[in-house]
């Protein structure tokens, strides 16, 4: 009887919806390329940030797959691997929610203006990503490290801050997510 190597089925897929999501998605959704050239200047386009995500998805699937050969292992999914695929499931929902709905409830709460209008001023265009960002991280370093202290919190916002500076510092016109949906 032949044994599915699942981590070698996992890298595949994972390889496969990466390079669907570079070729077919990505393009569709954005509304220009990955670089633009507007009168010399070189600026960000839309499709930049999400082609480097979904290609290091596909090279961390690559590697999957590599080591999967490698080790040999084979395809076991018990009631503990599905609670946990469903908690990890439950926590982007909540980091996702938490990023689109912070920033609009917080101008709601300290600001006059509509947050539409305040969506690309400081403080306000970090607002969602980084509380988002920063439970999502606190989150899943403490479902690893079994334990829920304040400390990975303060740790998972410092590090959504940096993100949100690493993106927005070089490009001015840039929005972080989910400012250009909202």
């Amino acid at each position: 009887m032949n044994r599915v190597n699942g981590d070698a089925v996992l890298g595949a897929a994972i390889v496969v919806a990466s390079v669907l999501a570079v070729l077919v998605w990505v393009p569709r959704d954005t509304g220009s390329a990955i670089v633009e050239v507007v009168r010399g200047s070189m600026r960000i386009g839309d499709a930049l940030a999400p082609t480097i995500g979904f290609s290091l998805l596909g090279i961390a699937g690559l590697i999957l797959m590599i080591e999967a050969r490698a080790t040999g292992s084979t395809l076991r999914l018990d009631r503990f691997d599905l609670v946990f695929i469903a908690g990890v499931g439950g926590i982007f929902l909540c980091a996702m929610l938490l990023m689109r709905w912070s920033g609009p409830l917080a101008a709601a709460l300290f600001s006059d203006e509509s947050y539409r209008n305040l969506r690309g001023t400081l403080p306000w265009k970090y607002v969602g990503f980084i509380i988002g960002g920063g439970f999502m991280i606190g989150t899943l370093i403490s479902l690893v490290d079994r334990r829920l202290t304040a400390r990975v919190y303060l740790l998972g916002f410092v590090v959504a801050l940096c993100l949100a500076l690493v993106y927005d510092l070089p490009f001015g016109s840039l929005l972080l997510p989910p400012n250009g949906d909202v």
